[in-house]
């Protein structure tokens, strides 16, 4: 993953557990400076372990702590320098996820090295979202669905997000997200 999902993960755990819980975490996973450069790629063993050691002292799952992390993701990202990148990319829930892959482009012109995913919205009613998920990653599933509660919280909506589909796609995956929106 990206210096910069370690540095929202390092800030979300200053602002739930301080900086004592974070320099433990830093300890238990051998993480430094170097490993929180925000336009830098790293292997993904070091972002779930980091992931893994904080849910831990959260108290939780992993699952739940990548949900919880999902959703501080958009909040961390549009006070950062990629907040005018969210703002362009979409003023509405439809919007913005149809533009998704435009604004994951644009962050691999600035990381060529990133291995961004992909979203479509396969269908659309004023209740119901249908989304297409596709990475090369597996397991960061309750990420996702921690991201699209996030983007639904950016835009004003409540709702739930679940698991409509599963399927193979080598050692990818694809998972097709059903955003059923509070909406009357």
């Amino acid at each position: 993953m990206y210096g910069m999902a370690h540095r929202a993960l390092r800030q979300m755990m200053l602002d739930r557990l301080g900086p004592s819980a974070w320099a433990k975490i830093e300890r238990e996973t051998n993480t430094g400076p170097a490993d929180l450069i925000s336009l830098c790629v790293y292997d993904d063993s070091k972002t779930i372990a980091l992931i893994s050691a904080s849910a831990a002292h959260l108290g939780m799952a992993v699952e739940d702590a990548l949900r919880v992390f999902g959703r501080y993701w958009v909040r961390f990202a549009e006070l950062s320098s990629f907040g005018p990148i969210m703002d362009f990319t979409g003023q509405d829930l439809v919007t913005f996820i149809n533009n998704l892959d435009r604004m994951h482009r644009s962050v691999v012109l600035a990381m060529p090295d990133a291995r961004v995913p992909s979203f479509e919205l396969l269908s659309e009613t004023r209740q119901r979202l249908l989304v297409r998920y596709r990475s090369d990653r597996s397991g960061l599933e309750m990420f996702v669905i921690g991201l699209l509660e996030g983007v639904m919280d950016r835009m004003g909506e409540t709702g739930t997000v679940d698991v409509a589909a599963r399927f193979e796609n080598g050692p990818g995956t694809v998972i097709d997200f059903a955003i059923l929106l509070d909406r009357t």
